[in-house]
């Protein structure tokens, strides 16, 4: 028998959150709000730069100094479009800054409008073209300060009622130069963390897509290779049982019947096996009739052995070695490569006289041996296959050998197949159980089974 695909490798289906779910739940419900809205979040900051100009506003009105307050107020409106020309708003904002530090230099939050300029270059920008946006917007506010501290423009602080000490305009053009500084040097920072989370974001999206991909490529692979193996197995013995029947029917009618009783339990199995490959495809699945569970078991490979030898297959059959590990997939991979194996004894091989079968468990490491000693045998992924293969060899995708292959490097194995001479054919694989179930499951250390039965018995 056959086990499904396990439900942990299927692809997500439709009640899983995706990543853009998940991060949009991260970010609540006002950044869902604003990101799906992105006008209003521009007249937000519209009017946060306001706010925050206001007192300056204000001051410079009740001086007489009415430039200000319309430099101050020509920077709301061009900063709506920092999200479509943030490179160009912030040359424009960095103007206008200057301008109202040359005029009204001592008013407060002075460049509020390129902390939101400068957040927007660095948010859609590189790191070096952020931090050089930086460096060109600050640089003449910072030299607008130092003139005022110690050169010709000297002489601009306003009237205080109390007295100030002689260096006073230093110290404040020093400090204004620092916050500005670092002021600046934040909104960037926030800017540029932005687009890094952005573009992690980004890269875990591609690759949870590319991983996705990937798993539902391995999982078309790994039902193509489960319906292979049974279409190629079930159809090769069912040929074989139909023309041993047409042979024996008149000659020996009894024989007949029981070959027919074997051709209708294998054609049984098959149609329960396809069933139960393609049920997992159904979103219902769960809720069906075909079951998922590995059904892969000891008793399961005598089933199969014996299928063989009904079909005509001389076969003789030795186990040496504790029982294999318990895991039903281990044992389904060593299921499918007597299987396979045997199925290409069947339906390539020639004037046979004697198929010998052994699964030889040492420690960790299972060993499986097919040998049969017929002619005409070619390896069904060759291009001589059709010219030496009849009727049988139409069932056959060419896959075979290159399916057991994928199967053993599953447990760190291989599969070595060929010619042993000018008669016979030799499948050699090589699996690692990883050491599970070391001991004897059965209580024996170690101990050989044998079992033969003339052809078509």
């Amino acid at each position: 028998m056959i086990d499904a695909v396990p439900v942990r490798d299927a692809s997500a289906g439709p009640a899983d959150a995706s990543l853009a779910e998940l991060t949009a739940r991260r970010r609540g419900r006002l950044r869902r709000y604003l990101l799906a809205n992105p006008r209003v979040m521009d007249v937000l900051v519209v009017l946060c730069y306001l706010v925050l100009v206001t007192p300056t506003a204000v001051e410079s009105i009740m001086h007489g100094d009415w430039p200000v307050a319309v430099l101050l107020a020509a920077a709301a409106p061009v900063l709506l479009f920092r999200r479509a020309y943030p490179v160009q708003v912030a040359v424009a904002v960095g103007a206008l800054e200057l301008a109202v530090t040359f005029l009204h230099p001592w008013g407060s939050n002075v460049s509020a409008g390129l902390w939101f300029s400068l957040y927007a270059v660095a948010v859609v920008r590189t790191r070096r073209f952020a931090l050089a946006a930086l460096a060109l917007t600050t640089a003449p506010l910072l030299l607008l300060y130092f003139l005022l501290a110690v050169g010709p423009l000297d002489g601009r602080l306003p009237d205080m009622a109390v007295r100030t000490p002689e260096n006073f305009q230093l110290l404040t053009s020093i400090a204004a130069g620092i916050g500005i500084t670092l002021s600046n040097v934040i909104a960037t920072g926030i800017g540029i963390s932005v687009r890094q989370r952005r573009e992690h974001e980004h890269e875990i999206a591609a690759w949870a897509a590319r991983a996705q991909q990937l798993g539902s490529v391995t999982e078309r692979n790994r039902i193509a290779r489960e319906m292979h193996d049974v279409v190629a197995h079930s159809l090769t013995v069912m040929i074989s049982l139909s023309d041993g029947a047409a042979v024996v029917v008149k000659k020996d009618p009894a024989r007949a019947a029981g070959v027919m009783a074997e051709l209708s339990r294998t054609g049984r199995t098959a149609l329960a096996d396809m069933r139960r490959v393609l049920g997992v495809l159904r979103e219902d699945a769960a809720t069906g009739h075909a079951p998922r569970e590995p059904l892969v078991s000891g008793g399961s490979l005598a089933t199969l052995l014996e299928g063989f030898r009904t079909a005509g297959l001389p076969l003789h059959y030795t186990h040496t070695g504790p029982s294999l590990p318990g895991d039903a997939a281990f044992q389904l991979t060593v299921y499918r490569i007597v299987q396979e194996s045997l199925t290409n004894v069947l339906r390539y091989g020639r004037a046979l006289s004697r198929v010998d079968v052994s699964i030889v468990r040492n420690g960790s490491r299972v060993s499986i041996e097919v040998v049969d000693d017929g002619r005409g045998k070619v390896d069904s992924g060759s291009a001589g296959a059709a010219a030496q293969a009849d009727s049988l060899d139409t069932v056959g995708t060419g896959h075979g050998i290159a399916g057991m292959r994928e199967r053993a490097r599953i447990y760190a194995g291989t599969v070595h197949a060929g010619r042993t001479g000018e008669r016979g054919w030799r499948v050699h694989a090589e699996l690692n159980c990883n050491g599970e179930n070391a001991t004897d499951t059965g209580g024996n250390n170690a101990r050989q089974r044998t079992g033969t039965r003339p052809a078509g018995g």
